[in-house]
Protein backbone atom coordinates (compact mmCIF):
# COMPACT_ATOMS: atom_id res chain seq x y z
CA UNK A 1 0.00 0.00 0.00
CA UNK A 2 1.41 3.38 -0.86
CA UNK A 3 0.41 6.48 1.75
CA UNK A 4 0.48 9.67 1.53
CA UNK A 5 0.67 11.76 4.28
CA UNK A 6 0.05 15.70 4.30
CA UNK A 7 1.11 18.22 6.81
CA UNK A 8 -1.17 21.15 5.81
CA UNK A 9 -0.05 24.41 5.52
CA UNK A 10 -0.29 28.00 3.34
CA UNK A 11 3.63 28.99 3.21
CA UNK A 12 5.10 25.50 3.24
CA UNK A 13 2.81 22.25 2.83
CA UNK A 14 4.69 18.87 3.78
CA UNK A 15 4.11 15.38 2.13
CA UNK A 16 5.97 12.87 2.62
CA UNK A 17 4.80 9.14 0.16
CA UNK A 18 5.90 5.95 2.29
CA UNK A 19 5.31 1.99 0.96
CA UNK A 20 3.97 0.07 3.39
CA UNK A 21 4.43 -3.66 3.10
CA UNK A 22 3.86 -6.81 5.48
CA UNK A 23 5.03 -4.32 8.45
CA UNK A 24 7.34 -2.35 6.66
CA UNK A 25 7.79 0.87 5.60
CA UNK A 26 9.66 2.12 2.84
CA UNK A 27 10.53 5.42 1.92
CA UNK A 28 9.43 6.66 -1.71
CA UNK A 29 9.48 10.67 -1.64
CA UNK A 30 8.93 13.96 0.18
CA UNK A 31 8.71 17.54 0.17
CA UNK A 32 6.95 20.63 0.26
CA UNK A 33 4.51 22.96 -1.76
CA UNK A 34 5.76 26.20 -1.14
CA UNK A 35 4.29 29.67 -1.59
CA UNK A 36 5.65 33.06 -1.10
CA UNK A 37 3.79 35.23 0.68
CA UNK A 38 3.69 38.26 -2.02
CA UNK A 39 1.76 35.60 -3.73
CA UNK A 40 -1.65 36.20 -3.93
CA UNK A 41 -3.91 34.63 -1.98
CA UNK A 42 -5.83 33.06 -4.69
CA UNK A 43 -2.64 32.20 -6.72
CA UNK A 44 -1.25 30.57 -3.27
CA UNK A 45 -4.32 28.04 -3.31
CA UNK A 46 -3.83 27.48 -6.89
CA UNK A 47 -0.28 26.69 -6.75
CA UNK A 48 -0.78 24.04 -4.05
CA UNK A 49 -3.70 22.49 -6.02
CA UNK A 50 -1.85 21.85 -8.76
CA UNK A 51 1.22 20.87 -6.95
CA UNK A 52 -0.72 18.47 -4.74
CA UNK A 53 -2.55 16.95 -8.04
CA UNK A 54 0.68 16.62 -9.72
CA UNK A 55 2.10 14.26 -6.72
CA UNK A 56 -0.81 12.65 -6.47
CA UNK A 57 -0.03 11.84 -10.21
CA UNK A 58 3.04 10.90 -9.72
CA UNK A 59 3.11 8.47 -6.35
CA UNK A 60 -0.33 7.46 -7.26
CA UNK A 61 -1.19 6.60 -3.19
CA UNK A 62 -3.38 4.14 -2.50
CA UNK A 63 -4.46 6.07 0.88
CA UNK A 64 -4.19 9.67 2.00
CA UNK A 65 -3.81 10.96 5.77
CA UNK A 66 -3.68 14.44 6.71
CA UNK A 67 -2.53 15.96 10.28
CA UNK A 68 -5.83 17.53 11.54
CA UNK A 69 -5.44 21.24 12.02
CA UNK A 70 -4.60 22.70 15.72
CA UNK A 71 -4.63 26.56 16.48
CA UNK A 72 -5.19 28.09 19.47
CA UNK A 73 -4.67 31.97 19.52
CA UNK A 74 -4.72 33.02 16.07
CA UNK A 75 -7.86 32.74 14.22
CA UNK A 76 -6.75 34.51 10.34
CA UNK A 77 -3.42 31.74 10.23
CA UNK A 78 -6.18 28.92 10.80
CA UNK A 79 -8.43 29.70 8.19
CA UNK A 80 -5.34 30.59 5.74
CA UNK A 81 -4.07 27.10 6.23
CA UNK A 82 -7.53 26.03 6.40
CA UNK A 83 -8.02 26.78 2.82
CA UNK A 84 -4.82 25.00 2.20
CA UNK A 85 -6.04 21.88 3.28
CA UNK A 86 -9.37 22.48 1.99
CA UNK A 87 -7.55 22.41 -1.41
CA UNK A 88 -6.10 19.35 -0.66
CA UNK A 89 -8.94 17.41 0.87
CA UNK A 90 -10.96 17.77 -2.15
CA UNK A 91 -8.73 16.98 -4.52
CA UNK A 92 -7.95 13.83 -2.35
CA UNK A 93 -11.69 13.07 -2.39
CA UNK A 94 -11.69 13.68 -5.76
CA UNK A 95 -8.87 11.12 -6.51
CA UNK A 96 -10.22 8.43 -3.66
CA UNK A 97 -12.21 7.53 -1.01
CA UNK A 98 -9.58 6.45 1.04
CA UNK A 99 -8.65 9.86 3.08
CA UNK A 100 -7.74 9.96 6.60
CA UNK A 101 -6.86 12.73 9.48
CA UNK A 102 -5.04 12.50 13.03
CA UNK A 103 -4.48 15.17 15.26
CA UNK A 104 -0.72 15.79 16.06
CA UNK A 105 -1.70 13.94 19.58
CA UNK A 106 -2.32 10.74 17.92
CA UNK A 107 0.96 11.08 15.88
CA UNK A 108 2.67 11.87 18.67
CA UNK A 109 1.44 8.49 20.39
CA UNK A 110 1.81 6.46 17.17
CA UNK A 111 5.27 7.29 16.69
CA UNK A 112 6.68 7.33 19.78
CA UNK A 113 4.44 6.18 22.80
CA UNK A 114 3.83 9.31 24.27
CA UNK A 115 1.18 11.82 23.10
CA UNK A 116 3.52 15.12 24.16
CA UNK A 117 6.73 14.45 22.35
CA UNK A 118 8.38 17.39 21.01
CA UNK A 119 9.13 17.69 17.84
CA UNK A 120 12.89 16.44 17.59
CA UNK A 121 12.09 13.55 19.06
CA UNK A 122 9.52 12.83 16.43
CA UNK A 123 12.05 13.55 13.12
CA UNK A 124 14.30 10.95 14.92
CA UNK A 125 11.99 8.28 14.84
CA UNK A 126 11.00 9.27 11.45
CA UNK A 127 14.65 8.62 10.84
CA UNK A 128 15.20 5.61 12.39
CA UNK A 129 11.69 3.95 10.54
CA UNK A 130 12.52 4.94 7.16
CA UNK A 131 16.34 3.86 7.57
CA UNK A 132 17.30 7.43 6.22
CA UNK A 133 20.49 8.71 7.34
CA UNK A 134 19.54 12.03 8.55
CA UNK A 135 15.74 13.77 9.60
CA UNK A 136 14.12 14.79 6.90
CA UNK A 137 13.97 18.72 5.95
CA UNK A 138 12.14 20.95 5.91
CA UNK A 139 10.50 20.22 9.33
CA UNK A 140 6.64 19.96 6.99
CA UNK A 141 8.07 17.66 5.29
CA UNK A 142 9.30 15.24 7.75
CA UNK A 143 5.53 16.07 10.07
CA UNK A 144 4.03 14.66 6.71
CA UNK A 145 6.11 11.49 6.86
CA UNK A 146 5.24 11.17 10.35
CA UNK A 147 1.28 11.27 8.98
CA UNK A 148 2.57 8.52 6.84
CA UNK A 149 4.03 6.30 9.08
CA UNK A 150 1.06 6.56 11.18
CA UNK A 151 -1.57 5.77 9.24
CA UNK A 152 0.63 2.60 8.68
CA UNK A 153 0.93 1.68 12.48
CA UNK A 154 -3.00 1.94 12.49
CA UNK A 155 -3.02 -1.35 10.25
CA UNK A 156 -6.77 -2.55 10.38
CA UNK A 157 -7.99 -0.20 12.74
CA UNK A 158 -7.43 3.01 10.43
CA UNK A 159 -10.96 2.54 9.23
CA UNK A 160 -11.97 5.09 12.42
CA UNK A 161 -9.76 7.80 11.43
CA UNK A 162 -11.36 8.11 8.05
CA UNK A 163 -12.52 11.53 7.41
CA UNK A 164 -15.67 12.41 8.04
Amino acid sequence: MVILGVDPGLAALGWGVIEHKQNKQTLVGFGCIITPPDLAFPKRLLRIQTEFREIIQKHAPDEIAFEELFFSRNVTTALTVGAARGVCVTHAAEYTGNVYEYTPKQVKQALTGYGHADKKQIQEMVKLLLSMDAIPKPDDAADALAVALTHAAMGAMRWQFIMK
